[in-house]
């Protein structure tokens, strides 16, 4: 006997019983999803955290045998690449003029990448990343001249304590010191781009990424044409096999943060997403132990806590529809 059709073809009455769930498994399925769809925003940032950990450890190791602008431009080059790729495969359409908020979210972003870099070829990744990811104190705060939106007193209590933080981070020397608070601008412009990336719901996350990237890379070529390259940075670029690999890699983990950052942000409201992002600095002391033997100073610790404690803090503790 003949089975009945599903979806134009005829289907055996045996193997038809395959594709029949119990009352159970469909109220199992039905009750997973939602809770699936609520997590999707929170993976998406935890293997963006991770990923930017992996592209942090790779930049501080290639600065070791060239200049921080080199690295910037491998970073934004690659991603750039990879964005322009995945739009095309997707169909989606590129965006360049309009609408403008996407160029304050690029060119933004684009100040944050210089600012990030030199930090992270300066200081130990952890330090660099915990400087970085304060941005989410920054939306908080920014979200009162560009949304309009009068931040909270545990808000202001989270600045204070994360300028502590800050100064408690500070060290001693011309190249430490501008490191600092380098990381320090870095996330305040991160910020920006971020808020501006969420008034961006309806272009495709690919071609923000390719924007971003594009504008980036003009941006770092423009620095390098008033500030050359050394002959040093030169030579490891043409001689040193090592220095390409973690170029690339750097370049790679980048664009794969970016990506899942962007996706992210566009399904999430960003102040509750942005908490996760803070776990990239727990991967990142993982590999300052591991791969460099480094023993955290007395002051560090507490100030890496004054800096992510607070902001995570604040974070769970906004009004639900604060960032609807």
């Amino acid at each position: 006997m003949v089975g009945g059709i599903e979806q134009g073809l005829v289907v055996p009455a045996d193997e038809k019983r395959e594709f029949i769930l119990s009352e159970g498994e469909v109220s199992a399925a039905c009750a997973v999803a939602p809770i699936v769809n609520c997590m999707r925003p929170y993976l998406l940032m935890l293997g963006g955290a991770g990923s930017f950990a992996v592209m942090g450890t790779l930049a501080h190791a290639a600065g070791k045998y060239c200049e921080w602008q080199l690295i910037a431009v491998a970073r934004s080059l690659v991603a750039m690449l990879l964005a322009l790729t995945l739009t095309r495969v997707h169909g989606a359409r590129l965006v360049i003029f309009r609408p403008p908020v996407l160029w304050l979210r690029s060119l933004a972003g684009s100040a944050s990448v210089m600012c990030n870099f030199f930090a992270l070829s300066q200081l130990h990744v952890a330090d660099a990343l915990t400087l970085i990811n304060m941005f989410p104190v920054w939306i908080a705060v920014l979200s009162w001249p560009m949304l309009g939106r009068m931040p909270a007193r545990d808000v202001w209590l989270s600045v204070g304590c994360c300028m502590t933080g800050v100064v408690l981070m500070y060290e001693p020397g011309v190249s430490a010191g501008l490191g600092t608070l380098l990381g320090f601008t870095g996330s305040v412009t991160s910020a920006i781009a971020l808020i501006g990336l969420h008034r961006l719901r309806g272009i495709d996350p690919n071609a923000i990424v390719a924007h971003f990237s594009a504008v980036s890379v003009l941006t770092l070529v423009g620095v390098i044409t008033v500030s050359p390259l050394s002959d040093r940075t030169l030579t490891q670029l043409t001689h040193n096999p090592v220095l390409a690999a973690l170029l690339v890699g750097t370049g790679v983990f980048a664009g794969i943060g970016q990506l899942l950052l962007t996706r992210a942000f566009a399904a999430g409201a960003p102040a509750r997403v942005s908490v996760v992002s803070l776990t990239q600095v727990v991967f990142a002391m993982g590999f300052d132990y591991f791969l460099w033997n480094r023993e955290l100073e007395w002051q560090m610790l507490p100030a890496m806590l004054l800096i992510l404690a607070p902001t995570a803090w604040m974070i769970l503790q906004r009004p639900r529809g604060a960032d609807e």
